[in-house]
């Protein structure tokens, strides 16, 4: 993936949403740790003790596809006090048209339903779902679905306004590539810099478990 230049710098933790310093994440410091440090912070919004982790990916990304299956075996062994959240990021595509269709899902209560079906219908059955028209009138289709109220909710004030931050999430966090995943606003991983997302969701854990005994 092409992406920006992070910085390299020591990976530290400022004090913060768990009152810590240094959270000791010194062996993962600098080149080849597989991560970065994001400066300044990127906004958290998971409840007060709770570690927040996103996924920032794109329905028209056909790795992020190809992630789907192994991120949602990790999704259900999470602990519970990690905040977890998909964030669909503004580039690739039609993207505009597919972060409504996420928030949409989220709003109905079809995430779970139909992430993975969205993937399958763009890059297995070649489903022609670009822009906001062909990406409705398929959404309109599927099992569940209120057809008379599913445009109102693709439309809406909600459904655009969480479009909105989804893309400044994104630039605050200094994204260019995808899938990758975000950590409490002040960490980023991802298949380029931990050589795939199978470690990536590795590190993941590591900087989970060394938030939590910062606590």
């Amino acid at each position: 993936m092409k992406r920006r230049e992070f910085s390299k710098t020591v990976l530290q933790l400022g004090v913060g949403a768990f009152g810590m310093a240094a959270v000791g994440l010194s062996w993962a410091q600098g080149e080849g740790s597989g991560f970065v440090a994001v400066t300044p912070p990127a906004p958290v919004d998971s409840p007060t003790g709770k570690i927040e982790v996103v996924e920032f990916f794109s329905y028209n990304c056909p790795h992020c596809a190809h992630f789907e299956p192994e991120l949602e075996t990790w999704i259900k062994k999470l602990p519970a006090d990690v905040a977890f959240r998909r964030v669909p990021v503004p580039f690739i595509g039609d993207f505009e048209a597919k972060q409504k269709l996420y928030y949409t899902l989220e709003a109905l209560g079809k995430v779970d339903a139909l992430q993975q079906k969205v993937f399958d219908a763009i890059h297995k059955d070649r489903v022609a779902m670009s822009g906001d028209k062909a990406t409705l009138a398929w959404l309109s289709n599927q099992p569940g679905i209120d057809k008379a109220k599913v445009a109102d909710v693709f439309n809406s004030f909600s459904v655009v306004g969480k479009a909105k931050r989804a893309s400044q999430l994104s630039e605050a966090y200094k994204l260019e590539g995808v899938p990758a995943m975000g950590i409490q606003g002040r960490f980023l991983t991802d298949g380029t810099l931990a050589g795939s997302m199978t470690r990536a969701l590795a590190l993941t854990d590591q900087v989970i478990a060394q938030m939590r005994k910062s606590k």
